[in-house]
Formats: C-alpha cells, sequence, structure tokens
C-alpha cells in the first residue's frame, strides 16, 4: 500500500522545490529541539511532525508545574516514552499510553532507566537514547497519527516492553490532578492491542489507540494497580537474542479503535524505521525552507528552533483522510503573534484552522478559550478565537463561511458562557467590576476589548453597521479602567470607586493568587491597548508623557516573583504573552529608535540556543513567532489590523518563500553588533516613511531594505 504521509511529504516538498536549490545545508539540521526543555520553556524533545496528532517523547517527571511536556533537560531518569505532547504551555494534559523497554535488571516497581546526557539525541522527527539500566537504545519517529518506536536490547535477560495506561501527564495543582477514569484492552492478536482511556487532566478525552508489534509476545503478565487506579499496565514478554530490536507503531485516534486502526494502515503500513525518519526530515524540511535566514549559526539554531516549534500545533485530531479538524488552540497566547505568522508563512492552513474554530464554537455554543482535543479547558481570559478569524477575514482569508463566522462571534461576545465573560455586568457598567467578578477584572476587561474591536473590526468589513458599532463603543471600554491619577490601568467597584489599597507592582495569578491581574500587574497591564493606541497615548497626557512612563516599565524594579511572569526588564516581562507588544509602542509614539534598542536587548539576552535559552513558557509557538517576526523587523502590535509595526531586523538577510510563489526579502544593510539602529527604510527601492507595513505589501512578494547605523 502507498504511504500516504509519504506522499503528503513529497507534495509539500516538491511546491517549494526551489526554494530547496538555494539550501547548502539542509534547514532541519539548525533545529534544536533540547531548546526550551530546561527552566520555564516547557518544551519537549521527542519526534513529531508538522501539525500532526502525535508527538511520541521521553517522560523525565510529572507531578509539578515543571513537568507540562513530562521532560526536564537536566534529569538523569527516563520514566518511559508517551505518545502525544503539549509544546511550552503553562499547564499539563496529554501523555497517554507510556511504552518502556524493560529486562529482568530493572526495579519492578517503576521500571525506570538511568541515562548520560551524551547519549541522547534529537533532532526533527527522531529522538534517541541509550537506557543505561536496560543497555536498551530507545528510538522514535513520527507521522501525522502513529508513533514509531525501535527498541534495540543489547542484553535480552527477560526482554519486554512495559505498556503503562494509567499514566498522563499530571500536575501538583489539584484542578489539574489526573486520573484515568475508564480504560479497555483487547489483544486483537499477538502483535497487535488496541484499546480506549478515558482521562481527565485539562480536559476529559478519549484517547483509541492500536500497538502494533513487529513480533509476537512470547508472555503477558498484567501488573496489579491500587485501588484507586482504573488503568491497565502490563509487561509483554519477547523472545530476543543480544543485538536484536522490537519494532513498536502506536497509532492514536480521538475518534474510535476503528480510526486508530484507520491510521495506522493508512499512515504507516510497514516496518522500515530509518525511512519513516527520512519521510518525517522531509516533511519538517519542506515547511522550513520556505525562510532563508543569513546570519551566524546561533542565530540560525535559535530562528530554525523557533520555526520548528510555531509549527507543532494547532494538532490534526481528525484521522488520516478526513476533513482536518484542528485543536490545541492557546488563544490567548498565540493571537499576538504565532497567528499572524501563520497566515504568511503557512497560508493554506489558515482556512482550517477557522473552519475549526467555528465548528467547535457551535458545538459548545463559544468560540474556544482554550481548545484542547476539540474541547475547551476554559483557562486563561477572553475570547481570542475571535481576533484570529477576524484578522483572517481582514487579511483577505475565504475559505469559511463568513456569516457562520460572524454569527458565532457575536453569540461568543453577548452570551456568557463562563464565570470571567459576564457580558450583563460588562455592559452595565462598562467594565468588570472587581466586587462582582471573581478575579482578573482589569485583566478581562482589557483582554474582551480587544475581542469587541476585532469583532467590530469583521462586521464593518462584512457591512454590518449595527454590530460594527455596538462592538466599537465596547471596544472603548479600557478607557474605563484607566486611573489618570496614577496612570495606571486599576480595578474598578461597582460603585465607580477605585479598589483601595492599589500597588501597581503586586503580582498576581488566576489560580495561585486571584487578585484583579492575570499573571501579570498594572505595570504590565497598562499597555494592553492593541486596537488604540492613540487613545492611551492621548489618556496618558500625549506623546512625551506616555513615551516617559513607558520608560519606567523597563526601570521599575520587579516586586516579588510568579512562576509564569519571567524574562524581566525592569517590570517588562518578556516570558509572558501580554508584554509582547510593549516594546513596539515606542515606535508608535515617534521614538522608534527606543524600540529598536529594547528589540536588540531581547534578542542578546531572552533568547539562546540552549536548553534554557527561553526566557519562559514557549506557549504553543508564541515565543517563537516573536522572535522571526522582531528577527525580519516588524511585529503584529494589533493583529486585526494587519499591519505589522516596525522595529529593527536582527540578520543580514531573511527571504520569505510565499505560498503564492513570490518571495519577500527583508535585508538589513550594515547590521553589526554596534550597529542595531535603523537609518532608512526602502519598500522595492523606494524610501518608505510610514511606520508600519501592511499584510498585502509582504504577501505581493518584493524588498524591505534596512539601512542600518
Amino acid at each position: 500500500m502507498k504511504n500516504k504521509f509519504l506522499s503528503i511529504a513529497i507534495f509539500a516538498s516538491l511546491i517549494f522545490s526551489s526554494t530547496m536549490l538555494h539550501a547548502q545545508t539542509r534547514y532541519t539540521e539548525y533545529v534544536n529541539p533540547f531548546i526550551g526543555c530546561a527552566a520555564n520553556g516547557h518544551t519537549f524533545p521527542g519526534a513529531c511532525v508538522p501539525f500532526g496528532l502525535v508527538q511520541t517523547s521521553p517522560v523525565t517527571g510529572t507531578g509539578n508545574w515543571g513537568y507540562c511536556s513530562e521532560y526536564m533537560y537536566t534529569d538523569t531518569e527516563i520514566w518511559g516514552f508517551s505518545q502525544m505532547h503539549l509544546n511550552g504551555t503553562g499547564c499539563p494534559d496529554l501523555g497517554e499510553v507510556l511504552l518502556m523497554p524493560s529486562t529482568a535488571r530493572v526495579n519492578r516497581k517503576n521500571f525506570y532507566s538511568s541515562f548520560k546526557k551524551e547519549n541522547e539525541k534529537a533532532y526533527p522527527g527522531y529522538y534517541s537514547v541509550y537506557l543505561d539500566d536496560t543497555h536498551v537504545k530507545a528510538e522514535l519517529t513520527a507521522t501525522s497519527h502513529v508513533a514509531f518506536h525501535r527498541y534495540t536490547f543489547n542484553a535480552t535477560d527477560s526482554a519486554a516492553i512495559y505498556i503503562d495506561l494509567q499514566h498522563a501527564s499530571t500536575s501538583s495543582l489539584k484542578q489539574y490532578a489526573s486520573h484515568v477514569n475508564a480504560c479497555e484492552v483487547n489483544w486483537e492478536t499477538p502483535t497487535l492491542l488496541t484499546g480506549h482511556i478515558n482521562t481527565s487532566v485539562w480536559v476529559t478525552k478519549d484517547v483509541y489507540f492500536a500497538i502494533n508489534f513487529d513480533k509476537p509476545f512470547k508472555r503477558l503478565q498484567n501488573l496489579p494497580l491500587k485501588k484507586t487506579e482504573k488503568g491497565n499496565k502490563m509487561l509483554v514478554f519477547f523472545d530476543l537474542k543480544p543485538g536484536e530490536q522490537i519494532q513498536a507503531k502506536i497509532a492514536i485516534s480521538s475518534t474510535s479503535i476503528k480510526g486508530a486502526l484507520h491510521n495506522l494502515e493508512a499512515e504507516l503500513p510497514g516496518w522500515n524505521f530509518d525511512e519513516t525518519c527520512k519521510q518525517a526530515d522531509e516533511y519538517w524540511e519542506s515547511y522550513l525552507s520556505r525562510i532563508e535566514v543569513e546570519g551566524t549559526k546561533d542565530e540560525k539554531v535559535n530562528f530554525y528552533t523557533s520555526f520548528y516549534h510555531a509549527l507543532i500545533q494547532p494538532n490534526n485530531i481528525a484521522d488520516a483522510g478526513e476533513e482536518e479538524e484542528y485543536s490545541t488552540f492557546s488563544c490567548w497566547d498565540t493571537y499576538r503573534a504565532a497567528h499572524p505568522f501563520y497566515t504568511i508563512m503557512v497560508p493554506e492552513k489558515v482556512d482550517g484552522f477557522v473552519n475549526s474554530l467555528i465548528r467547535q464554537g457551535e458545538r459548545y455554543g463559544f468560540l474556544p478559550i482554550w481548545g484542547l482535543w476539540g474541547m475547551d479547558n476554559y483557562c486563561m481570559i477572553g475570547n481570542h478565537a475571535v481576533p484570529i478569524i477576524a484578522e483572517a477575514y481582514h487579511k483577505g482569508f475565504r475559505g469559511f463561511d463568513a456569516e457562520r463566522a460572524f454569527n458565532i462571534i457575536k453569540q461568543t461576545q453577548t452570551v456568557p458562557h463562563k464565570p470571567k465573560s459576564n457580558w450583563d455586568n460588562y455592559t452595565k457598567y462598562g467594565y468588570f467590576p472587581t466586587d462582582l467578578t471573581r478575579n482578573e477584572s482589569v485583566s478581562s476587561t482589557l483582554e474582551c476589548v480587544y475581542d469587541d474591536y476585532a469583532a467590530a473590526d469583521m462586521a464593518r468589513l462584512m457591512g454590518k453597521k449595527e454590530d460594527a458599532a455596538y462592538f466599537a463603543d465596547r471596544a472603548n471600554y479600557y478607557k474605563n479602567v484607566f486611573d489618570s491619577e496614577t496612570r495606571f490601568m486599576r480595578p474598578r467597584k461597582s460603585d465607580g470607586t477605585w479598589k483601595s489599597p492599589f500597588s501597581p507592582g503586586q503580582l498576581n495569578h488566576e489560580v495561585a493568587t486571584g487578585g484583579d491581574y492575570t499573571e501579570g500587574n498594572a505595570w504590565q497591564y497598562t499597555w494592553h491597548v492593541q486596537h488604540d493606541v492613540p487613545g492611551l497615548i492621548k489618556l496618558m497626557g500625549g506623546k512625551e508623557a506616555f513615551t516617559n512612563k513607558l520608560d519606567s516599565l523597563f526601570t521599575t524594579k520587579p516586586e516579588g516573583t510568579l512562576s509564569d511572569v519571567t524574562g524581566l526588564i525592569g517590570q517588562y516581562a518578556h516570558g509572558n504573552e501580554p508584554s509582547h507588544h510593549v516594546t513596539y509602542l515606542y515606535t508608535l509614539a515617534g521614538k522608534p529608535e527606543r524600540t529598536q534598542e529594547l528589540i536588540r536587548e531581547i534578542f542578546n539576552t531572552q533568547y539562546k540556543p540552549e536548553p534554557d535559552g527561553l526566557c519562559g513558557n514557549d506557549d504553543c509557538g508564541q515565543m517563537s513567532a516573536w522572535y522571526m517576526l522582531s528577527a525580519m523587523g516588524f511585529y503584529p502590535v494589533d493583529p486585526v489590523s494587519a499591519q505589522y509595526v516596525f522595529g529593527a531586523p536582527q540578520m543580514p538577510r531573511i527571504t520569505l518563500h510565499l505560498n503564492n510563489g513570490k518571495t519577500f526579502t527583508v535585508t538589513a544593510e550594515g547590521i553589526s553588533k554596534e550597529k542595531f539602529r535603523v537609518a532608512k527604510i526602502y519598500l522595492n527601492g523606494k524610501p518608505y516613511k510610514k511606520n508600519y507595513i501592511n499584510h498585502s505589501d509582504i504577501i505581493k512578494g518584493g524588498t524591505l531594505r534596512f539601512v542600518m547605523k
């Protein structure tokens, strides 16, 4: 049977074959999957393909916030290899179906094995490690829906594979404590195990699987479970000689066991592990080769690893060959830069993303807040699927029904659907009163205001004047939480008075500390008016007062610490998303040189080609998208506007090979360590005076030339 996964990879490669001719080395060689696997990055090093359902990766721990991806680079033991993982998130989920090669040498209580870092390798679509306690080399690769494991046993006393169907990503936070609600397994043949697990972590979901071995098992041992466990744990023994291998294919489906078996046959009918690795590498290369970067090796590693991380999700949870259904929408994070990046570099996916958001919205009555496995975990604030859809519409994407899209946007923004979307209070007071809101009153007001603006913009473009006027009025609600005396966005009570005492530097978190801000404080959220910077400047008292206040953000000492508020420059927190547009506000206030200085500082201090190289959670590619767009010299302060505000390019030349066959090249003439400010800008050879560039100008192709000073 023809391998459909290979066909997809070859097709994608052919589309961009002209790009491949330019490559002196393969772009996948610049990807380091270990970047972000230490400190706060929460990434994983395992094997996957772009937008795939499967991310097969090692597990080195669970149980606390640091293990949202189940892996920490500094650990020295591996627990096993589970088949799905989240990239850089701030909460855990997935992690179902854990396999671990085992021998009689292993402590049968936990089956862990130590390993040495020098014996661990990771590339796009491939991961390997030598397990010291069992003398097994474990290798992983993947297609979109199937994980492929190869275990080489160098000592074969009781060679076995431990299968843990009780395992799932877990956290010490009680509200995210994982458990298996139900589990069923069936040995269809001596080489094929099928089953279903229902788990509750961030969401409650059904995971269906089919595990196919290339050898029949010799003996099976079901292991005892704790009284509270409802999963299944077993040892599957094989008859092997030293140096022999066992291969396992683990197909995953979100729909049924039949779907898992279909995915197995459709994507990986054979047993050629090396060829599957090659196909995965080609698939990644077909995407990564869309951008050519000139710069140092470290710059290329940072850039292409960012590109890699940005393409891990959203994930197609539909079975192979069916209409694509995407989930893993960390909308609060990714509407800011990741989705704008997709509209430039993977535009063929955008309509599929939007249609998936619409369908989920229609199923649940509101657009995804944080969509996972086709459901919602209600995490974060606002409904930022609204700007994702509105941005796509503004940029001319028409592969979705705009009427259906706007209808669910309107329903989302007017029908209450969670504690933090009490639209009755919101419209009655013009903000979320702190005394009537559980917490996050200021942040919720500001985030919802941007969604209202996005709804107004789409309504305007569709000729819906009444709706446009209604949501445009709500988009001004940000003014109602601005305290002109302190010049901060401040919590306000239902009687109109300000909440006291008030400390602008006090950090709050939705789960841990409550309060009126989300993963931040008044210093960080005061600038959260992406759609109306001139209005915010006016509230502040003019450009000089505005930039003086902004200066203070970067020089005021932090007060206390919070796990998600990292990458600090003064009170500016690059490790968390509400700060990501803030440096570009200087450009909009007439001081572009200050934007340029800060961008260079962030590049120098907050991104490194090391495991601890991300200053905060990658958050499904948002940290990575900021890096790539800022390296090009611009950033979408207001994504829905289809405008990108200028900063300063960070590399000599970046060439975008666009989906329409055109190229857009950014050059930084004379750039160096000392010359990182912009003297002049030229678009297609002509002097360019605007402080932003339109999406349409990029998509037309051409050259954007920065002269550096």
